[in-house]
């Protein structure tokens, strides 16, 4: 039986599991035979809803990330102290991860970006490979919290120290204690069907340009939706993650008051439509910078209005680096709660286009050096040296 690919994937947001999940996907429709493991704490929903194919998924709380109190504010205390006490045992952890990889048949191990993912293959003796844009050290080595976890950012550095290769994309920050590093383009979602294909389908407006509003998991609770009903120019999107219980989930796509439509995620994905598709629709994507909807608002052409996200590294590279791929602007939080975006959206909107479109391709290159990984035969122990006569 062929070697399984294993994925340890942060749980931290949906933006690690989305491009590890675009990832998945590129191997198997390279090469549909390949056994996939994925060990996470991301919803296994994302994962229903988004693989194109068959993966053996099991829940593992791989790191602690960032604890966030809601989608714009984090908790820095309680990050570093949950991370110290998550990573303070690794080795114990490593090792009962053992018999798990035993029984998925593990040949490669990827990790997205956990310590752990390469503290595993260490101790099973798999050859790990590191996918991301930012590290865990350097995110925790930026709050001053971290002088009472000692022991802390030596672990994850140790750890890091252990992955066989590095998969470095785009817009990164850390990565100082990996070897063999390669800069590969952005991992992105790209919409598969057109503009008009996802109004009809969910009923939404088509005749003015559509603004999406993503914030993840959490929503935006406290936004003034009554001033977005009452947009002009603009209709204005934003999902919801609800179950829908017993309603019928044609009747439940989509709930529409004045240019605010509120899409059901479940019905969305039902009716045949990803979220990226909804990407592709926006002209514009009212959000907090992560690099999951930077990418996808590179890769299908939209544009970004963004707001401040608590203190958060990554996030002063990503402002940084955003002018260079996509059109994008700073909006407060209160004009984002109050909903005056209009005039704002006119101006982003009226940014020049970027010139040169980033390569976006990354899942497609990553995976060819994964399959190729998996390919290659373990090296052999060296035996013993023979004593002399």
């Amino acid at each position: 039986m062929a070697s399984a690919i294993v994925f340890y994937i942060s749980g931290h947001g949906f933006g690690h599991a989305s491009r590890s999940i675009e990832v998945i996907n590129a191997i198997l429709a390279k090469r549909p035979e390949t056994r996939i493991g994925v060990r996470t704490s991301a919803p296994r929903w994302l994962f229903d809803l988004t693989v194109k194919g068959k993966v053996s998924f099991s829940t593992l709380e791989c790191d602690t990330g960032i604890v966030q109190l809601d989608a714009l504010t984090l908790d820095e205390a309680d990050s570093i102290r949950r991370a110290s006490s998550f990573h303070s045992d690794m080795v114990t952890r490593a090792a009962s991860e053992t018999r798990s990889l035993r029984e998925l048949g593990a040949g490669l191990i990827v990790g997205d970006i956990p310590p752990l993912a390469f503290a595993v293959g260490a101790s099973a003796g798999i050859p790990s490979i590191a996918i991301g844009n930012f590290t865990w050290d350097w995110v925790y080595a930026d709050y001053p919290r971290v002088r009472l976890a000692p022991s802390l950012l030596p672990t994850i550095r140790g750890a890091y120290a252990k992955a066989s290769m590095t998969l470095r994309l785009p817009m990164h920050g850390g990565f100082d204690n990996f070897n063999n590093v390669t800069d590969i383009p952005f991992i992105a979602r790209h919409a598969s069907r057109s503009r008009e294909e996802v109004c009809k389908l969910l009923k939404i407006p088509a005749d003015k340009p559509i603004v999406l509003v993503s914030f993840g998991g959490y929503g935006l609770p406290g936004l003034d939706t009554e001033s977005l009903s009452k947009f002009k120019k603009y209709t204005v999107v934003m999902t919801s993650n609800q179950p829908l219980g017993r309603l019928k989930k044609e009747a439940a796509a989509s709930e529409r008051k004045g240019a605010y439509v509120t899409v059901n995620e479940e019905a969305m994905y039902d009716a045949g439509v990803r979220y990226e598709d909804l990407v592709g629709a926006a002209e514009a994507v009212v959000t907090k910078p992560g690099y999951g909807i930077i990418s996808e608002c590179i890769a299908n052409d939209a544009a970004m209005l963004y707001t401040s996200r608590g203190h958060f590294p990554e996030y002063e590279v990503l402002v940084e680096q955003m002018p260079k791929y996509l059109r994008s602007a700073f909006i407060s939080h209160d004009d984002l709660f109050a909903g005056k975006w209009e005039s704002q959206i006119d101006k982003l909107l009226h940014q020049p286009k970027i010139k040169k479109k980033p390569e976006t391709n990354g899942a497609d290159v990553a995976a060819d050096i994964l399959l190729k990984a998996l390919d290659k035969p373990p090296k052999k122990p060296r035996g013993r040296p023979k004593a002399k006569a």
